[in-house]
């Protein structure tokens, strides 16, 4: 633990969206709002001085993908991308920690020399990820069940690891679902931080951008809803513990 906060980066360009994604992920770690600050990514280029400010930094999701050609990527995409990368290098040298979900889990992939591809995309809704026997041991993974239900909703996934990446979590659709580089990086496909209700509000904004089929809404919030993603906060409950304010 550190006296700094906590800091959730956002890189949707969606506010209402990305709004209930920062709530989400405050009500997940169970740390009042003192303790972890917003940073709007898509708006605002990180500061220089990041590393030094927070203890921990929090990467949520966004509907951009590392694989759009390049160009077709606005001037933002790419700045935002060079700055979760400066996140990504800090935590991997140890001098910070950070967690990339979804979008994030991409581009510090791409980062670290691993390889990301359209071949590993999963359908929106609950999907069942398995512990690796690294990731039963894992500091911040390993309180979790050994298999459970977490949500996903991703285009494109990490089909080779980077050099020195620790495969924490996996499924059949989708190999990569969750990799430790170092001992304070984490990156994982699933979404670890929406409840099921959040996460049919999420869905409803994005319903017509391509993750499934915009008349079949009804049906997969019905899926969502009936789930229990009990166990991926308690990852995040872990990583506050680990690296978040002492409160």
């Amino acid at each position: 633990m550190t006296a700094l906060p906590l800091l959730y980066v956002c890189v949707r360009p969606q506010q209402g969206a990305a709004e209930a994604e920062f709530e989400s992920f405050r009500t997940a770690l169970r740390l009042e709002s003192e303790h972890v600050a917003k940073h709007d990514l898509v708006r605002d280029p990180l500061p220089r001085d990041f590393a030094e400010r927070f203890g921990g930094f929090l990467v949520g999701g966004s509907p951009f993908n590392v694989t759009d050609p390049e160009s077709t990527k606005t001037d933002v995409q790419r700045r935002l991308e060079s700055d979760l990368e400066r996140i990504a290098a800090a935590a991997a040298d140890s001098l910070t920690a950070a967690v990339f979900t979804c979008y994030g889990i991409g581009v510090v992939t791409r980062m670290l020399g691993g390889e990301v591809s359209r071949a590993y995309p999963e359908d929106t809704g609950p999907v069942m990820v398995r512990l690796t026997k690294d990731g039963q041991s894992d500091p911040i993974l390993g309180g979790l069940a050994r298999s459970f239900t977490a949500l996903t909703a991703h285009k494109e996934g990490t089909s080779a690891l980077p050099e020195g990446a620790t495969l924490l979590a996996t499924n059949e659709a989708c190999p990569v679902q969750a990799y430790r580089v170092g001992d304070r990086l984490y990156a994982t496909q699933f979404h670890p931080e929406p409840t099921t209700r959040a996460f049919t509000q999420r869905m409803a904004v994005y319903r017509d951008d391509g993750y499934f089929a915009a008349n079949d809404y009804d049906a997969i919030a019905g899926r969502v809803l009936a789930a229990s993603v009990t166990e991926p906060v308690r990852m995040l409950r872990a990583f506050a513990r680990a690296f978040g304010p002492a409160v």
